[in-house]
């Protein structure tokens, strides 16, 4: 049976206007990730040279001394041996650091942690298809629970991280793309850290590939989509000055020119832990985005220029053609 042009065109309108509406939402997100985020940045040597500040406000320590690492050994259960180069990195933190206390979360002290504190989110964390989306979820639970700041194990200490507790809640940002994870500082119980957990359930999904899972169910995609947010629910600065609850960027920008890391080192090679078969292929892209979204684009607008001529050449049907001279 042949369906009718106009209904063809009410059906393909209907499913345009729903594709649009769940398109919309995430193409604002990626503007959001690829360009300049909310919050107050900082750069690591700022947050130094704040130290110095001698108001009252500065010398206030909001973050505990507790330095989080968490290590999962999937390829090895139940070896908790640390790699001998994270193991230096982390020996390096704690002899410039010996006023801190160091906590290493293992696979079975992260689950009894879960278990004990948070047992309603215990089915989700056990379910989760890929274990460093464990790793990245309980690194959010401890920042909420005790405060303090996290740190991956390919990142190391250049100095004492004392002046980074001023500060009540702040993330890492390399400057191009998404927020990082693999640095994070916090008090207990920050209302930014109350929403990151929460916002767990409703974003663990299951997509075609494994690299968006990751970095949108718990990953930085899903920091950075938190972050936005958070900062889109605080009233204006400009609207309410006494209560300005925006959080800090620390910048760990590492592109020839940026500021200095005064704070921070990071381990070449030393992570990738996680990698799957098409972290390549985003890596790739974040290297020339510009270029992917020109070809994004120019295949769309191909599509939708073939779609038309089609429906042209529906509508037109056949053509009668002229009487020749001579013939009836």
């Amino acid at each position: 049976m042949r369906i009718p042009l106009k209904l063809t065109f009410v059906l393909g309108a209907i499913a345009l206007v729903t594709f649009l509406a769940c398109v919309i939402p995430r193409v604002l997100f990626f503007k959001k990730l690829f360009f300049q985020h909310a919050g107050i940045r900082l750069t690591q040597p700022q947050v130094a040279a704040s130290a110095s500040d001698s108001s009252e406000d500065a010398r206030v320590q909001h973050i505990p001394k507790i330095i989080h690492q968490v290590f999962h050994n999937w390829h090895d259960p139940g070896n908790d041996t640390l790699p001998e180069s994270w193991a230096t990195m982390r020996q390096g933190c704690i002899n410039l650091n010996p006023t801190f206390e160091f906590k290493v979360w293992t696979e079975k002290m992260s689950r009894d942690f879960i278990e004990t504190e948070y047992p309603w989110f215990l089915h989700t964390y056990d379910h989760y298809r890929y274990p460093v989306q464990r790793v990245d979820a309980v690194r959010y639970f401890l920042m909420l629970h005790y405060g303090g700041i996290y740190m991956d194990f390919d990142n190391g200490c250049k100095t004492d991280l004392t002046p980074l507790l001023h500060y009540p809640a702040w993330v890492t940002d390399g400057g191009r793309g998404a927020l990082s994870n693999n640095i994070l500082g916090a008090r207990p119980n920050h209302p930014f850290w109350h929403r990151m957990t929460l916002s767990l359930l409703p974003y663990n999904w299951n997509w075609p590939l494994p690299f968006v899972t990751i970095m949108y169910s718990s990953g930085q995609w899903f920091l950075t989509a938190i972050w936005e947010e958070y900062h889109a629910l605080l009233p204006r600065p400009e609207a309410n000055l006494e209560h300005e609850h925006r959080l800090y960027r620390i910048m760990m920008d590492g592109t020839p020119g940026a500021d200095p890391w005064t704070f921070f080192s990071y381990l070449e090679g030393g992570g990738g832990t996680w990698d799957n078969w098409d972290n390549a292929l985003f890596s790739g892209i974040g290297e020339h985005i510009f270029l992917f979204f020109t070809i994004l684009f120019a295949g769309f607008g191909l599509i939708v220029w073939l779609g038309l001529r089609c429906v042209r050449r529906y509508r037109g049907g056949y053509t009668r053609l002229k009487n020749r001279p001579g013939t009836v």
